[in-house]
């Protein structure tokens, strides 16, 4: 199958007629009584992400007084995205304050994500930026 017509197929332009996708042994295979029948091909995780300490709270306070979930949280080594935009601007001051404070006595690290966004990493979480060392200020596009 040509490109245009794979690309015209994905976009549903045209019917896909191209078979080779689909292992006819497998689907032979399966029993109709399954209600959820999972490639055999595909790996699927044994651990939970908590016994690997693999979690990242989400955290949308509505006030001062639930800035202790957030302490509670980045305390157990947990990194915590908290969202102020639902906040008063007094009371987001007053999180900020308090997540900066928290991040430098456990020798964590806090960040603003978007505005009003921040995230609380602890000591021993890295940060990626997305942003390749190597890459012009310029931008991809600039043609100037």
């Amino acid at each position: 199958m040509g490109s245009v017509r794979k690309a015209s197929a994905w976009l549903g332009l045209v019917e896909d007629n191209d078979e080779r996708y689909y292992d006819d042994e497998y689907a032979d295979g399966a029993e109709s009584n399954d209600a959820w029948v999972t490639d055999p091909r595909v790996r699927v995780a044994s651990d939970t992400a908590q016994e690997h300490g693999r979690r990242i709270a989400t955290l949308s306070p509505d006030g001062f007084r639930d800035a202790r979930g957030i302490g509670e949280l980045f305390r157990d080594g947990v990194p915590v995205i908290v969202n102020l935009t639902a906040m008063e601007p007094n009371d987001a001051k007053r999180v900020v304050d308090f997540c900066a404070g928290l991040a430098f006595g456990l020798r964590g690290s806090i960040e603003r994500v978007a505005t009003r966004v921040f995230l609380l990493t602890p000591a021993d979480t890295e940060i990626v930026s997305g942003e390749p060392g190597g890459r012009s200020q310029d931008g991809f596009f600039n043609q100037s």
